[in-house]
């Protein structure tokens, strides 16, 4: 479910233009034509799913398609970590397609181009287009057909990626909606409770049982005389084999050798930036000061509130005297040396409003007009305004941009520093009323200030940084030791050279796959996951750089895809088996046909009794001073042990003797009470459907993965 449901994901706002002239074109051609022409020529297969294939070209566009759409979303590219998780989600998704829209299509589930079209041309909230507001026409609130026909006389201009974009972004989704719709649709209906089943679960729901007891814990028995052999776990293993199921991978263990900057590389870069305080603090022309000392930090020329400087020392160099240096002092892995310049006070917030006579495309950057005739229309705007035009109607008529053209170019409650350096200086520096003609890197605006709030201060202050950076010496230093260890190429001695250097040795349980890019603490292991991949178990690595270390790491078990060996299972068995042969010796002790009275004086126990409170019901899933015990409920209402005391029972943690005193009967239920419950039922029918039906195709699957030779 969990799958299928990241598929329905749609991800990035769609550009208009492209939608009108791809999705038309699904709408106009056969629609499986496009599926297999889509991505062009296939190369080699990245996987299979019962023999259908992926190819290498089908996932890489997909996962370079997700990459951008995270880039323009988040600003930066995804790193190498990051990368790897948006393939194991792309590979995640494309399998789940496959499996599902097999199944669909043998049950004859279909998409059609006819619901496409019909979903596109309408006008209900959950059709994509009516997000778009160009789309949507202002006056009805309703899709603009004209718009949607305009666009399919121009299909033929539909370009390769751009057939990419909306398939990704729209025609995948749509899809996925409609057809998991219908399957849902379809697992509601075949939702059956027989009437036979209802009287049955109706009758152990109303029959309760109470019954005496001794209860017998295996721990009087200690473990320590108890010993399991690999045989009898062997044995287990292959009597429950779907318990001791394994996929293929690695467990490791591993060094690290850090290649940050020690004390030495403090102190040195610490002397650097001392050596520069008398300067920096004579210092005239301070950008160029700080460019050619090549500062990390960047000279902001506006003043900025306390909040906005992002200085760990702000309250202490706001309390020196203009011109003053404070440091050297450490923030953010640097050395730092701050320049106070002095304060302003300025408004907490302005509300002003422009009109944008642009000169580039915000989007592109491409350049839309010449820059004198931008300002030239911009200054006739100015007149015409200062002349008596109503501001707010010149800026729906002539202002370029989209985020205050409709509201009369105004923006509300604006903070300092919130715009381009020149539109936040004249708004923030000029008293309200004020109008006039600013430069931005977007063009011309023509500005008013409307109204101030309020007033604090804020501060221009120059920072001198320089990032603490490992030397080659050091770096050389993690490098040889790092070396060294990997010299050593068996176990034996790759501990003994751990031990003798007092290094640590990271070892981990958890199971490596094939397709894995981190384990443990390295989160950017790929390569290191491929050498493990390729090595015998005992096998000592080169060093690998991951991120600020150097790693060398030792294969310590290869696990192959089956059931688990017995050193493997031994863990999760031994306590099982141990208990199943505490369980036949406390039997054994207690003789044949054993009396509650001769258990409970054989182990010191009581005889106790439960049920009398009506609690127990062949339903009940625990039992009150006891727990959760189903074998022991399955023999209570097993009517051969009906005022009896039973064969003793290896329960869950004891051996149970126990006497059923009685079974009785509630009074029958109303026939609203039947319908209730009969509803209840199918409700849960329905919903266990709903949650565990893709497990089911999942596990029916036979899917190959060959990632790892790509990646």
């Amino acid at each position: 479910m969990q799958i299928i449901q990241g598929i329905r994901e749609k991800g990035a706002a769609i550009v208009i233009a492209v939608i009108a002239l791809s999705l038309i074109g699904f709408i106009l051609m056969d629609a499986k034509q496009q599926g297999n022409q889509i991505f062009g020529s296939r190369s080699d297969n990245i996987g299979k799913v019962d023999g259908s294939a992926i190819s290498y070209n089908e996932f890489k566009k997909k996962v370079e398609f997700s990459e951008l759409q995270e880039e323009q979303q988040s600003g930066r590219k995804p790193n190498g970590s990051r990368s790897a998780q948006i393939r194991e989600q792309v590979w995640g998704r494309l399998t789940a397609e496959k499996v599902f829209y097999a199944e669909a299509d043998k049950l004859g589930i279909d998409f059609t181009s006819k619901e496409l079209e019909t979903i596109l041309k309408s006008s209900d909230p959950s059709n994509p287009l009516m997000q778009e507001k160009d789309m949507v026409d202002p006056q009805t609130g309703k899709l603009d057909i004209t718009k949607v026909n305009q666009a399919i006389s121009n299909i033929k201009k539909a370009k390769d990626e751009q057939l990419d974009v909306i398939n990704e972004q729209l025609l995948s989704p749509q899809k996925i909606s409609s057809i998991s719709g219908k399957y849902f649709a379809m697992l509601n209906a075949s939702a059956y409770y027989p009437t036979w089943m209802q009287e049955k679960d109706m009758a152990d729901k109303k029959e309760f049982a109470n019954f005496s007891y001794v209860g017998i814990p295996y721990g009087v028995i200690s473990d320590s005389t108890i010993k399991v052999t690999d045989a009898e776990i062997e044995k287990y293993i292959q009597s429950h084999k779907d318990l001791y199921k394994q996929e293929a991978g690695r467990t490791i263990s591993y060094v690290s050798f850090s290649q940050l900057p020690d004390a030495a590389d403090s102190a040195r870069v610490k002397t650097v930036v001392e050596s520069l305080k008398d300067a920096f603090a004579a210092e005239t022309n301070i950008k160029n000061f700080l460019a050619r000392n090549a500062s990390t930090i960047d000279f902001d020329t506006n003043y900025q509130p306390k909040s906005k400087v992002g200085s760990i020392a702000i309250d202490s160099i706001i309390k020196l005297a203009p011109g003053s240096v404070y440091g050297p002092y450490v923030d953010k892995n640097s050395f730092v040396l701050a320049r106070y310049l002095g304060s302003q006070t300025f408004p907490d917030s302005v509300t002003a409003r422009h009109i944008l006579i642009a000169t580039v495309n915000s989007q592109t950057g491409e350049p839309i007009m010449e820059d004198s005739l931008a300002k030239k229309k911009a200054d006739s705007i100015y007149a015409a305004i200062n002349a008596g035009a109503d501001f707010a109607a010149m800026a729906r008529q002539f202002s370029e941009d989209p985020g205050s053209k409709d509201k009369g170019g105004e923006y509300k409650n604006v903070y300092y520093g919130q715009m381009v350096p020149e539109f936040n200086e004249f708004i923030f520096t000029k008293p309200a009323g004020s109008k006039g003609v600013v430069k931005t890197q977007f063009g011309y605006h023509v500005m008013e200030v409307i109204s101030q709030k309020g007033s604090a201060p804020a501060y221009k202050i120059a920072f001198l940084g320089k990032e603490i950076l490992a030397s080659e010496a050091t770096i050389e230093r993690a490098s040889l030791e790092a070396t060294k260890l990997a010299a050593q190429k068996d176990p034996k001695s790759f501990d003994a050279y751990i031990q003798k250097n007092g290094l640590r040795k990271i070892s981990s349980s958890a199971l490596i796959k094939e397709n894995d890019a981190q384990t443990g603490e390295l989160q950017d292991a790929r390569q290191l996951i491929r050498w493990a991949f390729e090595a015998k178990k005992g096998e000592i690595s080169d060093p690998y750089n991951i991120g600020d270390m150097f790693v060398v790491a030792m294969v310590d078990k290869v696990f192959n895809e089956g059931t688990q060996d017995v050193e493997t299972a031994r863990p999760m068995t031994e306590g099982v088996i141990r208990d199943q042969k505490k369980a036949e010796q406390i039997i054994k002790n207690l003789g044949a046909n054993p009396t509650l009275e001769k258990a409970a004086s054989a182990y010191n126990k009581e005889v106790m009794t439960a049920g009398l409170d009506s609690s127990i019901t062949f339903t009940t899933p625990m039992i009150n001073g006891i727990g959760n015990e189903s074998k022991l409920i399955g023999a209570i209402f097993n009517k051969a042990n009906l005022n009896k005391v039973a064969p003793p029972l290896a329960g869950k943690s004891m051996v149970y003797v126990f006497r059923v005193n009685g079974i009785a009967s509630k009074a029958p239920d109303t026939e609203a009470e039947l319908a209730q419950f009969k509803n209840q039922q199918l409700s849960a029918l329905r919903s266990q459907a709903g949650t565990s039906w893709f497990e089911g195709l999942r596990k029916k699957a036979t899917i190959k993965d060959s990632r790892s030779k790509f990646y």
